[in-house]
């Protein structure tokens, strides 16, 4: 299997894919550029909203529009207007943490975890829950960078990942109030392979990781074993998720930043956007229900 090239968009910080099954639309961010971006494959058009300040991941919200974690807290985004609309920072006063990656639960509330921006490999990082009336609670801590978070089809297991740490883990996740349990490393990526990034889970309970450093996406089967890599001509591969009419077709992001000159020269592709047509469904994202 082989990634297409789809966006040359150059990208500093690519990444948080989002396919939005309501418009048949894919949402990702340039975190470093305050910028996010819509895809339409229908027509293959894409456009850029620029925004008030670092929107690091997307989630959908029953009400319209979207729920976001930022470098500021936790928002709502419009794209109609391009209001963001920021109402919490359990981190308020730490302006060196800021948000990174999150999903949507099974339950609809909102997941995002945070990491320390000036030292990356601190274990500063933490995880927070949203619920739908608004509160905000962390439920874990002492992450490097918090990272892709998913959740099987049997909604039994939710994976999280801390990236300096190379681990994804894994958690018992409560289907009735969405409580998390049982903390356990479900995958740990070799040295020399790269970090975890980003990560989605398909509908058959395998998880697909974006490996930062490692130039690939790799797919795990629900023990842990490797049952695939993707290579990608880009080594700071971010992200993917599962779009398209039949959930069938994976996006993947891609990064500029943390890449030397001499290394961006080498490396045209950098920062664009990919898609890799496959023979598998993903699973439909879920909604916040705030």
């Amino acid at each position: 299997m082989e990634a297409e090239h789809l966006l040359g968009v150059g990208n500093e910080l690519g990444e948080g894919p989002l396919w939005d099954h309501r418009s048949q639309l894919l949402y990702w961010l340039d975190i470093q550029n305050a910028l996010i971006y819509r895809y339409e494959p229908a027509t293959g058009n894409h456009k850029t909203f620029g925004v008030s300040t670092r929107v690091t991941v997307l989630g959908m919200r029953e009400k319209g529009g979207f729920v976001a974690g930022t470098a500021e807290g936790l928002g709502y985004w419009d794209p109609v207007t391009g209001a963001l609309d920021l109402f919490a920072d359990p981190e308020a006063g730490r302006p060196h943490i800021r948000f990174n990656d999150g999903a949507v639960d099974p339950l609809g509330n909102f997941w995002a975890g945070t990491m320390n921006e000036n030292d990356p490999m601190a274990p500063d990082g933490a995880l927070y829950r949203l619920d739908a009336k608004g509160s905000v609670r962390e439920v874990a801590e002492g992450f490097t960078v918090s990272n892709g978070i998913g959740w099987s089809p049997d909604r039994k297991t939710m994976y999280f990942t801390d990236t300096f740490r190379c681990v994804i883990m894994a958690f018992d996740y409560d289907r009735s109030t969405g409580a998390i349990a049982n903390r356990r490393t479900f995958i740990r990526v070799p040295e020399g392979e790269g970090s975890p990034d980003g990560l989605t889970v398909d509908s058959q309970g395998f998880v697909w990781s974006a490996q930062w450093g490692g130039w690939q996406v790799v797919r795990y089967d629900p023990a842990g074993q490797v049952e695939r890599r993707i290579r990608l001509p880009v080594a700071n591969v971010t992200s993917c998720a599962f779009g398209g009419q039949a959930l069938d077709q994976l996006y993947i992001t891609s990064a500029r930043a943390g890449l030397r000159e001499a290394e961006r020269k080498a490396q045209p592709l950098a920062g664009d956007l990919f898609l890799l047509r496959t023979e598998v469904q993903g699973q439909a994202e879920n909604t916040f229900l705030g």
